[in-house]
């Protein structure tokens, strides 16, 4: 972690910086084509203990009708066939264990739910930086990921979208939280 702020110092409550922050998919159309993507509108919050990581916790709360790969068309085919947003406006993720791995990673597990399926997910975060910044406020750097297989969300067309489209997508997240007096 590039700073000299200590974990012990990150301890409070925090808000994602949506304008700096991104939140995003990978997933593989055919054998050669990765599809990358990303949504637009979400928050999210979270409550950081910074000597007592395991403590900590997180929830994120995502329109899904905000996805964008810039297709168009695409973009439509996902939004209603695969994540069916008319009915399931929202992805939401609530934390339900962190566990440290290293001084700056951890293991965030909790519920994810899509299209209404709710499933356990493990997130590996890394804490990148922790800095004050010219107005006096803390923000913290997350990067992190995880893999899912959408077919354990009902996120899926026809027989032939699992031949033509991974069912692996992974998940990613490149967020800034800043800290809330």
């Amino acid at each position: 972690m590039p700073t000299t702020i200590g974990l012990d110092e990150l301890t409070g409550a925090y808000v994602l910086d949506t304008a700096h922050s991104r939140i995003g998919f990978v997933g593989r159309h055919t054998l050669s084509t990765k599809v990358r993507g990303e949504f637009e509108e979400y928050e999210g919050s979270a409550y950081l203990f910074g000597d007592q990581p395991s403590k900590s916790s997180a929830r994120l709360s995502i329109r899904a009708a905000s996805l964008q790969t810039h297709q168009r068309q695409r973009d439509a085919q996902l939004r209603g066939t695969f994540l069916d947003t008319d009915n399931h406006p929202v992805i939401t993720f609530d934390s339900t264990e962190v566990e440290p791995v290293d001084e700056t990673t951890y293991d965030v597990t909790g519920d994810l739910t899509m299209r209404g399926v709710t499933k356990p997910v493990t997130l590996r975060v890394e804490l990148t930086a922790a800095e004050t910044d010219s107005r006096g406020e803390l923000r913290v750097n997350f990067l992190g990921s995880v893999t899912v297989n959408r077919e354990d969300w009902g996120v899926n067309w026809n027989a032939a979208t699992s031949v033509l489209v991974s069912p692996k997508v992974t998940l990613e997240f490149d967020v800034i939280a800043v800290r809330q007096p």
